[in-house]
């Protein structure tokens, strides 16, 4: 205890911090900053190094001591935003995703975003269909090695880059075959820009996962992107409302709400539970951000939010800094000479790597692996298909109160993102997720529900939520018990033949670990 004291008033005592910040090429800043600089100075800094005006797209992200990360507020001191010792680590990312790359002024611009982009596709965060990732990799290959040579590039040459968690030769062939035949003559500006373009067009584009629990216990990825709030479960985009559709979102301890006008005027809840309160809350200020910069007009509509319906209960949060519209009109102004780019090439890099071997899916033969997968695929429809959907509190003119199904629900945004499950590398997620097991790579298939009536309600009234193990183990002997046994019973039986078919590829011909 007196250590703590004695370190906390030598902190107290010191003048200076040292600072260092990782940027998008890995390379690091380093500086010292006053004991009362705000972040705003700290991010003027950068931008100035690195001779970026269209900063509106980025921001600083720093990881407290229990992991979880934290975007640095400009407004405020940064020793008091920091909860650990300096010196102080932190790193620049892009923050809000531009809607159209394409349309960025500049070309210092548009590098940056594409360095992002590269990096979500390698952690991936950018998760998409086998043709969609050809392309984009052949786009970066060609971005960073030119044009295809024989002399310089022999057989096999694009299996050296890693592009993605894990892939297969099938796959680096392609990639190679595009370079080779379709990329020809193409600059390293232009290869960037078709990068872009590209991966503008995915349902994961600007994706930054926050993982949650659905009111059912299956795992979930929510994320807040330029064109609205998504929810992400197996390889499926199960739920997508737009900006202007998101009217409320609120939080309490773990439990995460998002209200919702839709089509014909009705009314949704989608209700989800996050790991912790404090990833709770990191979520919720990150969708009050991110609707206000990409909802309002201009910044002077921005206005004080509360967590909470109460105004003297839960935290209150305002989003600082211009809204999107008013960065691209302020970006139409700029007319300077394009600074330098200082490409990055084929230099290796911690998080992105170009050169290494990346796992192949060579475990298993190919022909295995199609029939298991549609074994699996089978078994999940079959799932689904007995499933029993949850009703989505839903109100139409006279403020009455009408169950609607989940298929319903999220006809409007459900889409096969990729050909398999979405999971990010857990270094890339803003709260770390400790669970990896075979019943979670099955439960992540299933798609989520939005939240009922009466869950709501009883959220309202101070029930515990069913976000923990102990809740859920509760409501399946409540679903036992009320007549519902046949219905589990038929899941259950699909979820252990889903699992003895996992189990059987494990034992026999285990696959690479990826990260």
């Amino acid at each position: 205890m007196l250590s703590r004291i004695m370190s906390g008033s030598i902190r107290n005592l010191d003048r200076e911090y040292d600072c260092t910040v990782r940027l998008l090429d890995d390379t690091e800043y380093t500086c010292t900053i006053q004991r009362d600089a705000k972040g705003q100075y700290l991010f003027d800094l950068i931008c100035h190094h690195l001779n970026l005006l269209e900063k509106d797209y980025f921001g600083i992200r720093y990881v407290d001591p229990d992991k979880q990360r934290h975007w640095l507020e400009v407004t405020k001191c940064i020793a008091k935003q920091m909860k650990s010792q300096p010196p102080f680590t932190m790193c620049l990312r892009v923050k809000f995703y531009p809607p159209d790359p394409a349309a960025l002024k500049e070309e210092i611009t548009r590098y940056l975003v594409f360095l992002q982009i590269k990096r979500d596709l390698y952690h991936g965060r950018l998760l998409c269909k086998t043709s969609d990732a050809a392309m984009l990799a052949a786009f970066i290959l060609q971005a960073e090695i030119g044009d295809y040579d024989p002399g310089k590039h022999p057989e096999g040459y694009s299996s050296k880059f890693q592009f993605f968690p894990k892939h297969s030769e099938k796959l680096e062939r392609r990639i190679a075959d595009i370079h080779k035949t379709e990329l020809m003559g193409q600059t390293p500006e232009t290869s960037e820009l078709n990068f872009l373009q590209k991966a503008q067009m995915l349902d994961t584009y600007g994706v930054d996962p926050h993982p949650c629990k659905d009111v059912s216990g299956n795992p979930a990825f929510l994320a807040f992107t330029p064109f609205g709030f998504v929810v992400l479960q197996g390889n499926k985009r199960v739920h997508f409302l737009k900006w202007n559709e998101v009217t409320k979102l609120k939080f309490e301890g773990k439990t995460f709400h998002i209200y919702a006008n839709q089509k014909e005027d009705k009314k949704i809840i989608l209700t989800y539970f996050a790991p912790t309160p404090e990833a709770c809350k990191h979520l919720w200020k990150c969708g009050v951000e991110n609707q206000a910069f990409y909802k309002l007009e201009k910044s002077s509509q921005v206005r004080t939010v509360s967590s909470s319906n109460l105004f003297f209960k839960g935290s209150r949060f305002r989003y600082s800094g211009r809204v999107a519209k008013e960065v691209m009109e302020q970006s139409a102004k700029i007319k300077r000479e394009p600074p330098e780019i200082h490409r990055a090439g084929l230099v290796p890099s911690r998080s992105c790597p170009s050169i290494t071997h990346g796992p192949r899916l060579t475990s298993v033969p190919r022909t295995r692996r199609r029939a298991v997968h549609i074994s699996i695929m089978e078994g999940l429809e079959s799932l689904r298909d007995s499933a029993h959907s949850t009703p989505v509190r839903s109100v139409s003119h006279g403020d009455s109160f009408m169950p609607r199904s989940r298929s319903l629900a999220t006809d409007e945004g459900s889409a096969v993102i990729s050909d398999e499950a979405y999971s990010p590398s857990d270094s890339v997620l803003p709260t770390p997720v400790s669970e990896h097991n075979l019943d979670l790579a099955v439960a992540r298939q299933v798609n989520g529900a939005p939240r009922s009536i009466e869950e709501e309600r009883e959220s309202e009234a101070g029930t515990p939520s069913v976000g923990d193990s102990g809740d859920l183990a509760d409501s399946r002997a409540a679903l036992e018990g009320s007549g519902g046994a046949a219905a589990l019973s038929e899941v259950e039986q699909v979820n252990k033949f889903v699992l003895s078919v996992l189990r059987l590829i494990v034992d026999n011909q285990p696959l690479e670990n990826t990260h």
